[in-house]
């Protein structure tokens, strides 16, 4: 998948030197498939592929303060930069924001605000559909494509790929995001419940998971047990409540709790034990904190943003507390569990 999205990246920046499209940076892996513990029969690859302005262009990050949606939510707006030499905007120099129909005819390239922008925000499913159309032309110049067949799934907020050969199947999933002050933050493309505006990108905290269990299986034992537990769990959790999700929160925490020496194959009893102990309390106090948000105990390495840093931790189990028939529905779950 890494190779595909590498070899895609280079083709990809030729096509688009010298546009004012957004530049693609090297994709990021993450989700259970890259995280070590996935248990679906067809492996989906999930890939975030960061998207930095053009040159003349700027990202401007906004958060929704009208709390429309779930979660911490954000507009990308796109400006104009001015490149003019201090205290001389505009003089004998040609400058995107001070001379944008005369770079326009010059170049004979429409800025990004032409192209993939609603209203100056950038919209995900215009991004969605062009990045779409670039795989689609791009793909025979793949060395990929030799072996293996592409088909391009329905998705509007991220490009959904299943790739086939005599042998073997797997889907990849792009997803498009921007990054927060060089940190391990993005928002993304990703959806946010139901009919999330196309100009909306969710705050996502995947890129800080992966680099968290990266760290770990640096820390543990050779034969450890923790992502056995995750992938036990989740194949009987599937399309289930309490989410998967949830059964990856209380991983994560008892990782950095309990010593990693302790998650040795040996112990796997006791540690599914716990990670099932923590789920019936959480289930019955319907609190479990989110893992990333206001965690102040992460490893050195993985870099938050002051806000994400300072932030309250919500909680995930947040909806059982206004809906009792869901919580009697997740502990019963639990009990089959």
């Amino acid at each position: 998948t890494m190779a595909l999205m590498n070899n895609l990246n280079s083709v990809l920046s030729r096509v688009l030197n010298r546009t004012f499209y957004p530049v693609l940076q090297q994709a990021i892996g993450f989700g259970s498939a890259f995280e070590g513990w996935t248990a679906s029969e067809e492996v989906v690859y999930h890939v975030l592929v960061p998207l930095t302005p053009p040159v003349g262009h700027m990202f401007l990050l906004a958060r929704d303060t009208e709390q429309r949606r779930p979660g911490r939510n954000f507009f990308v707006r796109v400006e104009l930069e001015c490149r003019c030499p201090r205290d001389q905007q505009g003089v004998n120099v040609l400058c995107f924001l001070h001379h944008p129909e005369v770079i326009r005819r010059i170049t004979g390239q429409p800025y990004l605000l032409d192209t993939l922008c609603t209203r100056s925000y950038l919209d995900v499913k215009k991004t969605v559909h062009w990045f779409r159309a670039l795989l689609r032309a791009s793909w025979r110049r793949l060395p990929q494509s030799r072996r293996w067949h592409l088909e391009l799934l329905s998705s509007k907020r991220s490009c959904k790929l299943r790739l086939t050969n005599s042998e073997e199947s797997f889907q990849v999933w792009v997803l498009f995001g921007v990054q927060r002050h060089g940190s391990d933050i993005f928002i993304s493309s990703q959806a946010q419940g139901r009919r999330t505006p196309r100009t909306m990108w969710p705050e996502t905290y995947e890129v800080a998971e992966i680099k968290f269990f990266r760290h770990m299986a640096g820390q543990a034992p050779q034969d450890s047990s923790h992502l056995k537990c995750l992938q036990l769990l989740s194949s009987v959790l599937v399309h289930k409540d309490p989410s998967i999700h949830a059964i990856k929160t209380i991983t994560m925490r008892l990782l950095n709790t309990i010593p990693m020496s302790q998650w040795h194959r040996k112990y796997f009893l006791h540690q599914l034990s716990d990670v099932l102990e923590q789920l019936r309390l959480s289930l019955e106090k319907k609190h479990l904190e989110h893992f990333i948000l206001g965690n102040q105990r992460l490893p050195q390495g993985i870099r938050l943003p002051p806000d994400v840093q300072r932030t309250r931790p919500p909680n995930l189990f947040s909806h059982l507390m206004q809906d009792p028939a869901a919580h009697s529905q997740a502990m019963q779950a639990y009990l089959d569990l």
